[in-house]
């Protein structure tokens, strides 16, 4: 069942349920109401009669009480003949049960158990309702105690009518229901309809994705609104973008990798050719040959590990902690100093250094600009200097420089610079800085630095820098 029909079906039993109960309770108030009158009616007719028996005026009483009202007039009813069937049956019933007639139509009333206790027993105004059936025809009557052993009066009227006309509102009452039922079921379709067309959209565009394994559909909202749909509208679209631009990104990669493993595996090839003849090379050609080797090894593993790290830092599920940046410059600067020997000197502010982050990643891009400095500036006199302001970090160094047609390029991937083909590197190395400065919410730059030399550096969005002191 689809779910425009379950909301129709939905509509249309609330709709019906609650006709059912207006109905119900409307029909339930008037036939309460009717009836009420009725009985007041005939308390009263009681009371007069039971007046008129203490002051011995029975005739006047009955010519006086005698006409009961027209409650309910229907189709049916009767002519100028039959107006004896409209009033009110009046009769005493005594201490042994037999019954008088005492005025109105020639009806004589059966005399029921508990009328007979309260003529033989009742005390005085206790009294008994009950609808009987005399001669297929419907009255209701009341019987009414004197007490004092002098018997019960009994006054009845005919209902046929009032049920004619109860009848008539139920009728009435079944046939609003069903309309009622038809017209939400109805409207139930018509705002269903309305309401999981973009829903339907949503499907019809997750089964083409699904299909076709890509998210070309990312472009744009599929769907409008401010409400839940629209939002979820969002959402996926937002999701089939990052679905698209993770496959893109995963074709780039792949295709980068492809070609920059293809210059070791070449270089490997040959000389693993070459080494099928290695009883034929000199002693020296037999050394530089394994140099050769061991050096394109060691890129080739190299590389490896920075395009495993470059595929991983994106889908690392690292938890976020706070990062004291500094701190991790300390750590990274000892790290480099003993591997190269480089000094590296850090200025830190007091106020701005501590970020909500993944100190993994932090401290794998401060460790890259750090080996990335002392790479291109092995030999130099002055110290690498760190600058961390307020999320914002900053490697400095006395090396060559960027030309100006590099800077816009040292982040991308696999990509050397003229003057750093001859170094030893991957190329992936600021790629990752990138990364890992995008997933928390900043930007990376590089530039020339005055004097000589190259600066660059990463942030972190602003939200993430922590208030409270940071060591000097």
């Amino acid at each position: 069942m689809t779910l425009r029909s379950r909301f129709a079906l939905a509509f249309a039993a609330i709709g019906a349920v609650v006709a059912v109960l207006v109905g119900a309770l409307s029909y339930r108030a008037a036939s309460d109401r009717v009836l009420a009158e009725i009985d007041r009616t005939l308390r009263s007719a009681t009371v007069a009669l039971a007046h008129a028996e203490e002051q011995e005026e029975q005739p006047l009483a009955s010519e006086v009480i005698a006409q009961a009202p027209e409650l309910f007039p229907g189709p049916d009813r009767p002519g100028p003949g039959d107006e004896q069937e409209r009033r009110l049956i009046l009769q005493a019933v005594a201490v042994d049960g037999t019954a008088t007639r005492l005025g109105g139509p020639p009806v004589t009333l059966p005399v029921s158990g508990t009328g007979r206790l309260l003529a033989a027993s009742g005390e005085a105004g206790d009294s008994d309702i009950a609808e009987v059936v005399v001669a297929g025809r419907a009255y209701r009557r009341l019987t009414t105690a004197l007490g004092e052993r002098r018997g019960a009066l009994q006054v009845a009227v005919r209902i046929d009518q009032t049920r004619y006309v109860l009848g008539g509102m139920a009728r009435e009452i079944t046939a609003v229901s069903l309309a009622v039922l038809l017209v939400a079921a109805g409207a139930g379709r018509l705002v269903a309809g309305r309401i999981t067309r973009r829903l339907v959209r949503l499907a019809e565009v997750a089964e083409e994705v699904n299909a076709d394994g890509r998210g070309e559909f990312a472009a744009g909202g599929l769907v409008g609104g401010r409400d839940e749909v629209g939002r979820l509208s969002a959402s996926f679209s937002g999701m089939l973008g990052r679905i698209a631009a993770a496959r893109d990104a995963q074709d780039r990669l792949v295709h980068d990798a492809a070609h920059e493993l293809r210059t070791p595996l070449t270089s490997l090839r040959t000389n693993a050719t070459v080494l099928r003849r290695v009883a034929e090379l000199s002693p020296p050609a037999r050394a530089r040959l394994l140099d050769d080797v061991e050096g394109e090894t060691a890129e080739l593993a190299h590389l490896v590990d920075e395009l495993v790290e470059l595929a991983l830092a994106g889908s690392r599920e690292e938890a976020e902690e706070t990062v004291d940046l500094a701190a991790v410059a300390r750590r990274v600067a000892r790290r480099v100093y003993r591997r190269t020997g480089r000094l590296v000197h850090i200025d830190a502010d007091a106020d701005g250094c501590v970020v909500r982050g993944r100190p993994q990643g932090l401290e794998r891009a401060l460790g890259n600009l750090l080996e990335n400095a002392a790479k291109f500036d092995p030999d130099g006199d002055d110290p690498i200097e760190v600058r961390v302001r307020r999320g914002a970090v900053t490697v400095s160094d006395r090396g060559p420089g960027i030309d100006a047609d590099d800077i816009s390029r040292v982040f991308d991937r696999f990509y050397r610079a003229d003057t750093a083909r001859a170094l030893p590197g991957s190329g992936l190395g600021l790629a990752i800085v990138r990364d890992v400065a995008e997933a928390h919410g900043g930007t990376v730059s590089a530039g020339r630095r005055p004097g000589g030399g190259a600066r660059i550096g990463f942030t972190v969005d602003g939200s993430r820098v922590l208030p409270g002191a940071g060591p000097e």
